[in-house]
């Protein structure tokens, strides 16, 4: 299982796992709740997720660090500012909320496991790697911000 560990870029994983759950709503009931609605707060926790991606993104940016998710070891600094204080995987939970912003457009609740898969996927087989390259580069200092800070919210 070790071989799936920062193999995969994440966004890759997302529209995989988007895939999928779109699969599983042409083949289960789904709500029947006002078009409108469903469009409005789906795109309300896109745009929310959007923003949580981004921010991750300039805080790298501006502490001139990389962003590559599959080589954590190549980080210079430890950002721990920004929106690294609510989170400290602000672009991971920026996926989820996109793939909870698409189960609810798909309007089939039966899609929502497959947000509860990517999480348990992603903590797995991309966060976990990444905090023990973190700790290597980091310790102590990464240890109390692992303390400070929940690894999603």
């Amino acid at each position: 299982m070790n071989a799936l560990e920062n193999k995969i870029p994440p966004p890759i994983i997302t529209v995989l796992f988007a895939f999928v759950m779109w699969c599983i709503s042409l083949f289960t009931p789904a709500l029947e709740v006002n078009v409108t609605a469903r469009e409005i707060i789906s795109l309300v926790i896109l745009l929310l997720g959007v923003f949580f991606c981004i921010a991750g993104i300039v805080s790298f940016r501006a502490a001139k660090t990389t962003i590559n998710p599959l080589k954590p070891e190549e980080a210079t600094s430890l950002v721990s500012n920004g929106i690294y204080k609510i989170t400290r995987n602000p672009m991971y939970v920026g996926f989820v909320l996109g793939l909870i912003a698409w189960s609810v457009y798909l309007s089939s609740p039966i899609t929502f496991s497959g947000v509860i898969l990517f999480i348990w996927y992603i903590t797995r087989f991309q966060i976990i790697p990444e905090e023990r390259a973190l700790r290597e580069i980091f310790s102590p200092e990464y240890s109390n911000y692992q303390e400070k800070v929940r690894r999603w919210l």
